[in-house]
C-alpha cells in the first residue's frame, strides 16, 4: 500500500436501480499518470467523485486508501493530499487571476506573505503574469484551465485529479495542457485522469483502463491494451499487374483487392514479420510501390472493448488485464 498513491478494491455506487459503479478495483503506484477511459455515463466523474472524498460509495465497497489514508475513517486527511480539477472550472470569473488564487491559498490556511509568494510562483509558471490583474472572465479557455490548475496546487497537492480538464480546449491550448501534467509528475505527483480523447490518454498515461458499463473493461499500458484487438495488418500496393499477381503468389494467404492492385496480410507491425514479408518478395523479384503498416489504436481498442461490453443481454463480462 505504501508504494500506491490510490488503491480501491470493489468501489461500488448506485442511484436508485441504475448501477453506476459495479465493484471496480484501481491502482495506481505513486508519480504516474493513470488515466480513465470510457464512454459518457461509464462512470468515470463518479470514480472521482467519490475517490476524492465528494460523495461516499455504497455498502458493500472494500477498502479505499488515498496517500496511504484510509477513506472510511480519514476523510481530512485524504482532503490534505489531494487536488482536483473537475470537468467545469472553478474560476472565480468576477474576480482577478491573482485574486482567485490569493482566495486558494486563504482557503488552504496559509500566511499573507505565504499566499503571495506561493500565488506569484504559480502564476509564473502557469505564464498568467501578464493576465494576473485581469478579471478572469477575459481569459481565454486555455487561460481558464491553467489558472484552474494553479489554484489546484496552491495546497502542494501530492495527488492531483484531472477530470477531463481538456474538453473545450483548441488543440494548441491541449498540448500545453499536455506539457504541464508531465512537468507535474516529473516532480513527483501523482495525477488520476480521465478524458474522452483517448490520443490524450495514449500520449500521457502509464497505464490506461476502459471503464464501460460499470466495470473495467480492460487495463494495462497503451501498448498492451493494442495487443489485445486483432486487425493488424500490412498493405502492399502495386501499379505492375504482373509484380501484383507474383506478390499474390509469393505471400500465399493475402486478401485481394484486384481493382485496386494492393495486397493486404495480418501482421502485428513488428520489425520481424516486415523483414519476412520483404524478404519472400525478394526472393519473387517483386517490389511493391507502396507498403503501409497498420496496428490497432486506442479508438480501436476503445469501440472494440466498449461495444463488446454493452452488447443487450451480456450475463457476465469478465475484468481482462493486457500483460
Amino acid at each position: 500500500m505504501t508504494d500506491l498513491a490510490i488503491a480501491a478494491n470493489g468501489l461500488r455506487k448506485s442511484y436508485g436501480d441504475k448501477t453506476v459503479l459495479d465493484g471496480i478495483d484501481l491502482a495506481v503506484p505513486e508519480g504516474t499518470i493513470f488515466s480513465l477511459l470510457g464512454p459518457n455515463g461509464a462512470g468515470k466523474t463518479t470514480a472521482v467523485k467519490i475517490l476524492s472524498t465528494l460523495v461516499s460509495p455504497d455498502p458493500g465497497t472494500g477498502g479505499i486508501h488515498i496517500g496511504g489514508h484510509d477513506l472510511a475513517s480519514a476523510p481530512q486527511a485524504v482532503r490534505a493530499s489531494i487536488g482536483v480539477t473537475g470537468q467545469f472550472s472553478a474560476v472565480d470569473g468576477l474576480i482577478t487571476g491573482e485574486e482567485n488564487m490569493l482566495l486558494m491559498a486563504d482557503l488552504h490556511h496559509l500566511s499573507k506573505g505565504e499566499g503571495r509568494r506561493v500565488a506569484a510562483e504559480l502564476l509564473e509558471r502557469f505564464d498568467l503574469v501578464e493576465a494576473a490583474k485581469k478579471p478572469a472572465s477575459t481569459y481565454s479557455g486555455g487561460m481558464k484551465r491553467r489558472l484552474d490548475i494553479a489554484m489546484t496546487l496552491v495546497g502542494a497537492p501530492r495527488i492531483i485529479f484531472l477530470d477531463e480538464p481538456t474538453t473545450g480546449l483548441d488543440p494548441r491550448s491541449r498540448h500545453t495542457m499536455w506539457q504541464i501534467i508531465r512537468e507535474l509528475v516529473s516532480d513527483g505527483v501523482t495525477v488520476f485522469l480521465t478524458t474522452q480523447y483517448l490520443e490524450e490518454a495514449d500520449q500521457l498515461a502509464d497505464r490506461i483502463a476502459v471503464l464501460n458499463d460499470g466495470r473495467i473493461a480492460a487495463e494495462g499500458t497503451a501498448e498492451e491494451l493494442k495487443r489485445l484487438i486483432p486487425g493488424g495488418h500490412v498493405r502492399l500496393r502495386f501499379t505492375d499487374p504482373a509484380a501484383y499477381r507474383g506478390a499474390a503468389l509469393a505471400l500465399g494467404e493475402v486478401t485481394r483487392d484486384d481493382e485496386a492492385l494492393a495486397l493486404q496480410l495480418p501482421s502485428d507491425g513488428s520489425q520481424r514479420e516486415l523483414r519476412a514479408v520483404l524478404d519472400r518478395l525478394d526472393a519473387a523479384g517483386v517490389e511493391a510501390d507502396e507498403l503501409t503498416v497498420h496496428t490497432p489504436d486506442l479508438d480501436d481498442v476503445f469501440f472494440a472493448l466498449t461495444d463488446t461490453a454493452a452488447r443487450p443481454g451480456r450475463t457476465d463480462q469478465p475484468k481482462e488485464t493486457a500483460r
